[in-house]
C-alpha cells in the first residue's frame, strides 16, 4: 500500500467500490473472451468437417471484427444513456445465443454470417467497460483496476485451453454431434446466466448506489467532477470529434494493437503443427502459456504503477512481443521454445493493450468520452480483422504461419513507435496518485 493511499480520504470507498464492480466484468469478460480461444481450438476440426481451407477461415476471423467495427460505437452511446447494466445484459445474451448456434453452421456462409452477428453482438463490451469506469473512479484509480481487468484474456486462456481440448476429445460423437459443436453449446449457458445477472448486479453509477451512504456518494460525485475539471476541455459536438487528431493517433496506435488478435485465432494452429499432439495436449500446453502470460501481464502492471510510469513500460512490452514473434519461425523443431516465445508475446502484447486503455479516459473530456473512447476502439478494430487475414495469407504464399506473426509483431512495434512519437508524456505529478487495485488488498 503507497504512501498516497494512506493519504487518500476516500481510499476504502473507492476499494469498497473496486470490489463491487471488478470482478463481475472480470467473470464476464473472462467469459466473452472464452469464445476467441475456442474458435482456434474448433478449427482443428470444423475446416474438415465443413470441407473450408485456412483462407477461409482467416475471412470468418475477420468477419467477426466487421460486426464489432460497426456497432461498436452505437452500443457505447447507448450505454451511456441505458446505463452498463443493460448494456451488458443484452451482450452477454446475444453472444451466448448466436455462439450455441455456431454449433450447426453447415458451410462457409454459415461461418461468415454468424461471425458477424457475435462480433456485432460483442461490441461495445470493452469500450463500454472503459466508459463504465470513468463514472465510478477517478485517474488516479484506473491505471491497475484496467490491468486486472485486462488479466481476463490469459485467464480466459488457462481454463479456455484445457477445457476445449477435453470437450472436443471426449464428447466427440456424443448424441451424433462432433467435438467442435460439444464446444460452442457448452460455451452458451455461461454467458446467458451472467447476462441475466448483469441486471441485479452492476449499478449504474454512484448516485444509484444504495450499497453507499449519502454522504460517501455526495463525496465520489464531488471527486470525479473534480477529476473531469481537471482535463482540457474538448468539443463535444460529433463533427468536432471527428475532426480532433487525438482521436486518429490513439486509434492507429490501437490497430497495431488489435492486430495482436492474431494469438487466439492461430494458436492452437501453430502449436499442432509444431508439437503434432492430441487436442487435450494443446489444450494443456495453451493453459500452461496462459498461466505465465498472466503472472507476466500482472508483473508489468505492479511495475508501471510502482515506477509511476506509463511510456517506456509500452514500449518495452511493444519490443518484447515483436522479437518474441519474429523469432518463432526459428523455434519450429521445438514446441518447448515456441510455446515459452508464444507466451512473451503474448505478454508484451496484452502489457501494451492494459497500458493503453488508461490514455483515453485522461486524455478526452468527459463529454466526449462515450463518442470518443467508442470510435478509437472501432477504427482500431479493424486491426483485428486485419491480423488474422495477414497470417492466412502468409500461410498461403508460404505453407506456414510464422511470416505472418512476424508481421503482426512488427506492426505492434510500429505502434508503439508511433505512441512514443505522437502522444504526450503525462506528466509524472499524475501518476503519483494512482492507487492499485491489487496492492490495496
Amino acid at each position: 500500500m503507497t504512501k498516497e493511499t494512506l493519504l487518500d480520504p476516500l481510499h476504502k470507498v473507492y476499494r469498497r467500490i473496486l470490489w463491487r464492480i471488478i470482478p463481475f466484468i472480470f467473470l464476464c469478460y473472462v467469459i466473452n473472451y472464452l469464445e476467441r480461444v475456442n474458435i482456434g481450438f474448433a478449427k482443428l476440426q470444423f475446416l474438415h468437417d465443413l470441407h473450408l481451407d485456412e483462407t477461409i477461415f482467416g475471412i470468418a476471423a475477420a468477419v467477426f471484427f466487421i460486426g464489432y467495427v460497426l456497432f461498436e460505437v452505437p452500443s457505447n452511446l447507448l450505454l451511456n444513456r441505458i446505463g452498463a447494466p443493460g448494456t451488458l445484459c443484452r451482450i452477454m445474451l446475444l453472444w451466448g445465443i448466436f455462439t450455441a448456434a455456431m454449433a450447426f453452421a453447415k458451410d462457409q456462409y454459415w461461418l461468415y454470417g454468424l461471425r458477424f452477428l457475435i462480433g456485432a453482438a460483442e461490441a461495445g463490451f470493452f469500450p463500454g467497460v472503459v466508459l463504465y469506469m470513468s463514472y465510478w473512479l477517478p485517474d488516479r484509480y484506473r491505471g491497475r483496476a484496467m490491468t486486472v481487468f485486462m488479466i481476463a484474456i490469459p485467464v480466459s486462456g488457462i481454463f479456455g485451453g484445457p477445457l476445449s481440448g477435453w470437450i472436443m476429445q471426449n464428447l466427440d460423437g456424443l448424441h451424433g454431434l462432433r467435438g467442435w459443436q460439444w464446444l460452442f453449446l457448452c460455451e452458451a449457458p455461461p454467458a446467458l446466466i451472467a447476462g441475466a445477472l448483469a441486471i441485479f448486479v452492476l449499478t449504474r453509477s454512484p448516485q444509484h448506489a444504495r450499497w453507499l451512504s449519502p454522504a460517501e456518494r455526495r463525496a465520489v460525485e464531488q471527486d470525479l467532477e473534480r477529476d473531469h475539471q481537471t482535463r482540457e476541455t474538448s468539443p463535444a459536438s460529433v463533427t468536432e470529434v471527428l475532426r480532433d487528431p487525438r482521436i486518429y493517433v490513439l486509434a492507429l496506435i490501437y490497430f497495431t494493437v488489435t492486430s495482436f488478435n492474431t494469438n487466439q485465432v492461430w494458436l492452437p494452429t501453430l502449436l499442432h503443427n509444431v508439437s503434432h499432439a492430441s487436442l487435450r495436449e494443446i489444450g494443456w500446453i495453451s493453459g500452461v502459456m496462459s498461466v505465465g502470460a498472466t503472472l507476466g501481464i500482472f508483473i508489468v502492471g505492479q511495475s508501471s504503477d510502482r515506477f509511476q510510469e506509463r511510456r517506456w513500460h509500452i514500449v518495452g512490452c511493444g519490443i518484447l512481443s515483436a522479437i518474441a514473434y519474429t523469432l518463432i519461425a526459428f523455434t519450429r523443431d521445438s514446441t518447448v521454445l515456441t510455446a515459452t516465445l508464444l507466451a512473451m508475446g503474448t505478454i508484451g502484447g496484452y502489457g501494451v493493450l492494459s497500458l493503453f486503455w488508461t490514455i483515453p479516459p485522461a486524455w478526452l473530456d468527459r463529454r466526449v468520452a462515450p463518442l470518443g473512447i467508442g470510435l478509437i476502439s472501432a477504427l482500431g478494430q479493424f486491426g483485428g480483422a486485419a491480423g488474422p487475414l495477414i497470417v492466412a495469407r502468409a500461410n498461403a504464399l508460404t505453407g506456414n504461419l510464422y511470416g505472418g506473426f512476424a508481421t503482426v509483431g512488427l506492426l505492434l512495434l510500429g505502434g508503439v513507435v508511433c505512441f512514443l512519437l505522437f502522444v504526450p508524456n503525462p506528466k509524472r505529478h499524475a501518476l503519483t496518485d494512482e492507487v492499485s487495485l491489487v496492492s490495496s488488498k
